[in-house]
């Protein structure tokens, strides 16, 4: 969604919602797929892509805590809220992106 101005909304629940079971099913859909590739992967490669997949899925899964706590959109870190550009992109990000640099 857009103002008169330009500037991007955050997405209501319902479309966040929306936003986080499309990354949900997406993320499952890989791990279905790493799964099907198993006798002919490479072991090491599949054991770190199914491990960062599970990752993202926890975070997904956090997303919608903060979702129905009240709290998504707030940067977990300092409190201000995460510009609704970035929530499109990574619906399930906990920081903002000065947090996020900082805890890297």
């Amino acid at each position: 969604m857009t103002t008169d101005v330009g500037r991007t909304q955050h997405p209501t629940k319902h479309e966040a919602r929306q936003r986080l079971e499309h990354e949900r099913n997406s993320r499952l859909a890989q791990l279905r797929a790493i799964e099907e590739s198993a006798p002919h992967a490479d072991k090491g490669l599949q054991a770190a892509q199914t491990s960062a997949i599970r990752r993202v899925l926890e975070e997904i899964d956090a997303a919608g805590e903060r979702l129905t706590d009240g709290s998504y959109g707030t940067c977990r870190s300092c409190r201000s809220a995460i510009p609704a550009e970035r929530l499109e992109i990574l619906p399930y990000v906990a920081l903002c992106v000065g947090c996020q640099q900082r805890a890297l």
